[in-house]
């Protein structure tokens, strides 16, 4: 037992040490405590095994899954060191991975084995933590996580259920609960759904909250209670309600900048990296799987995506700037939904696929880049690096035809302004030049598919004419629109008021009258002001519902 204990303490020290400093690693006592858990659950299941090797596994095991990539090396040499000759193989459960592969196909999503294992990461987890810190960056593939693992749970004969909810869109009183102005207590949020879980359900189902939302001390730390041993929440009305055995709260946030050592060291930590890049590619490919194209089709739209975009993405780490922060799964997803749009709809076959190809690659990877200058450097990178030759000029000035399977000209599309009136306000006109013609076009391409664009420039560069002649132009026996201004003092409560103003209640749903698609036009979305946080209250309501596609009533 001293030769472990040494070996143990030594590696934690060594990892504090020599590792990055992130705000999720946590080598203390309570860390401790879950790996000789850990290495508890081995020594039961295999009792002949050497204790070395079930300390090594464990942990391995227990802290790979909360490891940065370029930490990994690090701390597999220190195992290696402190362990030298000993040889453990992980501890899997093959035919539940089975499972979890059959439900990612199920969902038409790639099984792909990285994301298996992040799954199998978090089922470790929850065996031995009650609440799970999912932490990464945008695009990282924390939901899908989470929802493949309740769903293999419920293939696998163990129903589940959750409730996910976003702690940001409401304030902590709204959270909690509160005593209304008469002295009622009304329930919050959070505190419902845990006494719903807790007391009103009386199976035995798994029982999941999913708390999707940044990290702030005024709500996370009222949380500390439930988070240890206690598993208890006490609200301000002195009711108390108690984290059953089998209800498990999961935080799927974006960073720890905001929670105390206190609060990280309570919870289990699983950090899933886009660093290789596996991400990307898995999307392009449960995106080819939902559409219809033919087995020949996709054959090449696999070819495609495997010489333009790999080396696209990495021309692009090299030195270009963006005007705000994307991530790559961002702009493969915009590839994929420009496609969408484009290829024809009744073969899903294009004359000239790479041509189209091409086209939507230069508006998914270059469409955001800083400035002139930058779009000039990669509309020379593009044309010298694709198999399809361009005219003179810029990639950004041609579109492809599809009937005559060669570049057009956007300034070719420019129509004259026509029908103008002097009596029609100058700002209810938008002037067709070059610019406002493709972005227009873009535009509408991505609305068709469901897709929410987005446009970012400097005051005064047209961002607001070009929506509105975008909306003059859609199909109004189809769409209907609504303009939400933003201004510094919108917050998650005014913008929801302001979105459910044209809805009305069909059924179980709330829509708009008849069978029109609405569209929200949001004006100057950076308006809102950010809380002590670095949080938007009015963003976060939005991301709830492009995430889940619901919000709370209030």
């Amino acid at each position: 037992a001293k030769i472990l204990a040494r070996k143990f303490i030594i590696l934690y020290k060594l990892c504090q040490d020599l590792l990055s400093k992130q705000a999720h690693y946590d080598w203390t006592l309570r860390s401790i405590k879950s790996v000789l858990v850990v290495a508890g659950g081995f020594k039961r299941d295999e009792p002949d095994l050497d204790e070395l090797a079930l300390l090594k596994r464990a942990l391995r095991d227990f802290n790979l899954p909360k490891i940065l990539v370029n930490d990994i090396p690090v701390i597999m040499g220190l195992l290696e060191d402190l362990f030298p000759g000993i040889e453990v193989e992980r501890k899997r459960d093959l035919e539940f991975e089975d499972i979890i592969a059959g439900v990612f196909r199920k969902a038409k999503l790639h099984p792909d084995p990285h994301a298996i294992e992040k799954v199998v990461q978090l089922k470790e987890l929850m065996v031995i933590r009650h609440c799970i810190f999912i932490m990464g960056p945008a695009g990282a593939g924390k939901s899908t996580t989470w929802k493949m693992l309740i769903a293999a749970y419920n293939a696998n004969g163990q129903p589940s259920i959750y409730q996910d909810l976003n702690p940001k869109t409401v304030n902590t009183l709204e959270l909690y609960g509160y005593n209304t102005p008469a002295g009622e207590w009304r329930m919050g949020l959070l505190s419902y759904w845990m006494k719903y879980y807790s007391e009103e359900i009386k199976d035995e189902r798994a029982k999941w909250i999913i708390l999707d939302g940044d990290l702030d001390t005024k709500w996370i730390e009222s949380m500390n209670s439930v988070m240890d041993d206690s598993k208890m929440l006490t609200l301000a009305s002195s009711d108390r309600i108690v984290l059953k055995l089998y209800m498990r709260l999961i935080f799927e946030i974006r960073d720890l900048r905001f929670a105390s050592p206190a609060t990280v060291s309570r919870a289990g930590i699983l950090y899933i990296s886009d660093t290789d890049g596996y991400q990307s590619e898995c999307y392009f490919n449960s995106w080819l799987q939902r559409q219809e194209y033919p087995a020949e089709k996709q054959k090449d739209m696999e070819k495609l995506f495997a010489f333009y975009v790999k080396k696209i993405l990495l021309e692009l780490k090299k030195n270009y700037k963006f005007v705000a922060p994307v991530v790559d799964i961002s702009m493969v997803t915009s590839l994929c939904k420009l496609l969408e749009a484009l290829v024809p709809e009744k073969d899903k076959e294009a004359k000239a696929l790479e041509y189209l190809f091409a086209y939507c690659c230069v508006w998914a990877f270059g469409g955001g880049l800083l400035d002139e200058d930058q779009r000039i450097i990669f509309s020379n990178y593009f044309k010298n690096f694709g198999k399809i030759k361009y005219p003179a000029g810029h990639v950004y000035d041609y579109y492809s035809n599809q009937e005559s399977v060669k570049w057009e000209k956007w300034a070719d599309s420019v129509k004259e302004l026509t029908n103008y009136s002097p009596d029609v306000p100058i700002t209810e006109v938008t002037v067709p030049t070059q610019e406002t013609v493709r972005t227009i076009s873009l535009m509408k391409s991505f609305v068709e598919v469901g897709h929410y664009p987005m446009l970012i420039g400097y005051a005064g560069c047209g961002k607001t004419q070009i929506c509105k002649g975008m909306l003059k132009d859609i199909n109004f026996d189809k769409y209907t629109s609504m303009t939400i201004n933003f201004n510094y003092f919108t917050d998650a409560k005014n913008l929801q008021d302001m979105l459910e103003k044209p809805l009305k209640r069909q059924g179980k749903v709330f829509a708009p009258p008849g069978n029109k698609r609405l569209i929200y036009y949001l004006d100057d979305m950076n308006m809102p002001c950010s809380d002590e946080y670095d949080t938007q209250t009015a963003i976060e309501l939005l991301r709830q519902n492009a995430d889940y596609s619901h919000w709370f009533d209030r």
